[in-house]
C-alpha cells in the first residue's frame, strides 16, 4: 500500500460524490486509504440503480478496462467520507513497468474482476437481436472476442420482448445494444466500439514506432514483444482479436498446456499481457493501405485516418473459405459458422449438426460438438481423413459413437427458411446422395490470405501469400532498395520497413506455435530497422 501511495495523488472525498461519472474517457487506478467507495450501475429502463460491490481502506478500484482505454460504464461513488489516492494513467503505466509483484497483483485482480463481471446478472450491455440474425451474431461475437461482459436478449423471447417496449424499440431498429443512459438502434461491432472509446478515434495525428496489422496469435506475439522493449505498438484488427486461433475450442499441442487451452482463452491472454506492457490495441479497425515514406510508413484505416509508423508488420493472417452452394451467404450467422466456441454451439446443441473439413481445426471442433450432446457429421473430400489432421485427433474421432466420417464427401445443397435446418451430401466414389438433419454446419476448408487490400508494391505468390527476405525476387526489389544498399531482413517485404509474420506468409508453417514465433522475431528485425525508438 505504501508503495501504491507513492504513485498517486491523496484526495480528500465526501459521501455522496462521484469518483468517476459514466462516460469518462479514461479513469484512474484508486487506492482506498479511509472510508469506503460504491460501484454502481446506473438505472436503465425497467431496472433500478444498483450497488454492483463496496470497497474499503486497503483496496483498489480497477479492472480491465483500464488498460483497454474504454470509457467508463459503471460509475464509482463515495459511500463515506475518506482519503482516496488517485493513480493517473500515466503513473499507472510506469507502475507497471517499475513494479513487478504490484503489477502482478493489479493484473491477477483485473482479469478475476472482468470473470466475475461476465458471469454476473448485471450486465452493463445488453444486446436485443433475433438468433438467426447474422448482424447480431456479428455484434455477439465481437464482445466476446473483446471479452466484453454482456447479455443476449432473443426478441421473440419473453424477456426480450419487455425490453424492447421499455425501451421504445421496434423490430426495424434491431439489432439493438442497451448502454447506461442510451441505446444503438442498428447496432454494428464498429459503432458499439466508438461507444465505448475502444475505436482507433482516440488517436490525434499521433506517430508510432510500430503498427501490427492483425490481432491473431502472430500479430499479438509482435504486440507483446514489442512493446515490451520500448516500441511505441499499436495493434489494429478488422473485426476482433484472436484471429482462426479463437475459433478453436480446443488447442492440445501447444506448448506449456498439457491439459490443452482454448483458442479464445489464449488470446484473451495474450492480450491482456500486449496492453500490460503498453501495446494500445483497436479493434474493429479496418486497414486498406499502406504506403512507404522514406523512413516511414503511411497506414490507411477506411475511415479514411492516416497513421505514421516507423515500421508495421502485416500479420492479418487467412480466413476460411466459403462453399459455391446456393444460399449460402443467407445462412452464415444463421446456422453456418466459422467457428466453434461456446457462442457459436450455443445455438445447436444437443442437435445434428456437420463438419466440413479435413485439418486439425475440424477435428477439434467436431469433438467440442459432440461434447455438448450433438450428433456431428464431418464431411471431408479426401478419402483418408488422417491425411492432414493429427493423428491423435483421428483416434479419438473414430472412437467416438456420436461422431460419423463421411470421407470422399462434399455438401451440394443447403435447405432452411430462415435458419439452416439440413444439407444434402453426396460421395464422389459412390454418387450417393443423402440428406442430413443440421442445424449447424461449421465451415473449416482452405486458407485464403487476407491480403486483398495491400497494394502492388508488395511481391506476393499466385495464391496472394506474402514473399518475404529471400523469397523475393531480385526483379520486385525496387529502386528504394538499392538507396538502402541493403537485402531485406528476416521476414521483410519486398516494402522496406514492412514486415510480414504468420499465416499470412508464404510458406508459414500454419500452426498457432509458428506464429507466434514468427510474431516475435519480426520484432528484432524491426529494431535493426529503426534502431533506438525515438
Amino acid at each position: 500500500m505504501a508503495r501504491l501511495f507513492e504513485f498517486g495523488v491523496p484526495q480528500t472525498i465526501s459521501a455522496g460524490q462521484l469518483i468517476f461519472r459514466l462516460g469518462d474517457e479514461k479513469y484512474d487506478l484508486v487506492v482506498i486509504d479511509q472510508g469506503w467507495l460504491e460501484i454502481i450501475k446506473e438505472a436503465t429502463p425497467g431496472y433500478p440503480e444498483e450497488v454492483i460491490v463496496a470497497f474499503g481502506p486497503g483496496e483498489f478500484i480497477g479492472e480491465l478496462s483500464i488498460l483497454t482505454g474504454q470509457s467508463v460504464n459503471l460509475p464509482a461513488r463515495a459511500a463515506t467520507d475518506g482519503l482516496i489516492y488517485r493513480i493517473p494513467p500515466d503513473r499507472f503505466r510506469l507502475l507497471m513497468e517499475t513494479e513487478t509483484a504490484l503489477s502482478g497483483i493489479l493484473l491477477t485482480a483485473f482479469r478475476a474482476r472482468r470473470e466475475i463481471l461476465m458471469e454476473s446478472a448485471s450486465h452493463t450491455i445488453e444486446v436485443i437481436g433475433s438468433a438467426s440474425s447474422a448482424e447480431c451474431m456479428a455484434l455477439r461475437s465481437y464482445l466476446e472476442h473483446m471479452a466484453l461482459p454482456y447479455r443476449w436478449l432473443d426478441d421473440s423471447a419473453p424477456d426480450g420482448s419487455l425490453l424492447m417496449r421499455l425501451a421504445s424499440l421496434t423490430v426495424s431498429d434491431l439489432p439493438a445494444v442497451l448502454l447506461p443512459g442510451h441505446s444503438l438502434r442498428h447496432a454494428t461491432p464498429g459503432s458499439l466500439a466508438k461507444d465505448l472509446g475502444l475505436s482507433h478515434e482516440r488517436i490525434k495525428d499521433e506517430e508510432v514506432d510500430l503498427v501490427v496489422i492483425g490481432g491473431g496469435p502472430a500479430g499479438l506475439a509482435a504486440a507483446v514483444y514489442g512493446s515490451s522493449e520500448g516500441l511505441r505498438t499499436i495493434l489494429f484488427d478488422a473485426v476482433g482479436l484472436g484471429g482462426q486461433a479463437a475459433a478453436s475450442s480446443r488447442i492440445e499441442n501447444y506448448l506449456g498446456f498439457p491439459d490443452g487451452v482454448s483458442g479464445a482463452e489464449l488470446t484473451r491472454l495474450a492480450a491482456v499481457q500486449a496492453l500490460k506492457f503498453g501495446s494500445r490495441l483497436y479493434s474493429p479497425s479496418r486497414v486498406v493501405g499502406l504506403q512507404p515514406l522514406d523512413d516511414r510508413v503511411q497506414i490507411s484505416l477506411s475511415d479514411g485516418m492516416n497513421i505514421l509508423a516507423r515500421a508495421a508488420i502485416i500479420a492479418t493472417g487467412a480466413h476460411y473459405r466459403s462453399l459455391p452452394i446456393a444460399r449460402w451467404k443467407d445462412f452464415e450467422g444463421a446456422g453456418i459458422y466459422y467457428a466453434a466456441t461456446e457462442l457459436e454451439v450455443r445455438s445447436c446443441a444437443g442437435r445434428s449438426v456437420a463438419v466440413v473439413g479435413g485439418a486439425n481445426s475440424a477435428g477439434q471442433a467436431a469433438l467440442f460438438l459432440a461434447s455438448k450432446s450433438s450428433a456431428v457429421n464431418i464431411i471431408l473430400r479426401r478419402d483418408d481423413i488422417g491425411a492432414r489432421m493429427s493423428s491423435y485427433l483421428v483416434r479419438r474421432l473414430l472412437a467416438d459413437p456420436r461422431i460419423a466420417v463421411h470421407t470422399s464427401t462434399e455438401v451440394t445443397a443447403l435447405e432452411g427458411k430462415d435458419v439452416l435446418e439440413a444439407i444434402r451430401i453426396r460421395n464422389s466414389a459412390t454418387g450417393a446422395e443423402s440428406l442430413l438433419g443440421c442445424s449447424g454446419l461449421f465451415c473449416f476448408i482452405g486458407a485464403a490470405p487476407a491480403t486483398d487490400w495491400l497494394n502492388a508494391a508488395c511481391a506476393v505468390d499466385k495464391n496472394g501469400f506474402i514473399y518475404t527476405d529471400v523469397q523475393i525476387r531480385s526483379e520486385n526489389l525496387g529502386p528504394s532498395w538499392r538507396k538502402l544498399q541493403r537485402a531485406p531482413l528476416p521476414f521483410e517485404t519486398s516494402i522496406p520497413r514492412v514486415f510480414a509474420a504468420g499465416d499470412v506468409r508464404h510458406g508459414s508453417i500454419k500452426r498457432v506455435a509458428a506464429s507466434v514465433g514468427e510474431g516475435a522475431s519480426a520484432v528484432s528485425s524491426v529494431h535493426q530497422v529503426i534502431g533506438v525508438p525515438v
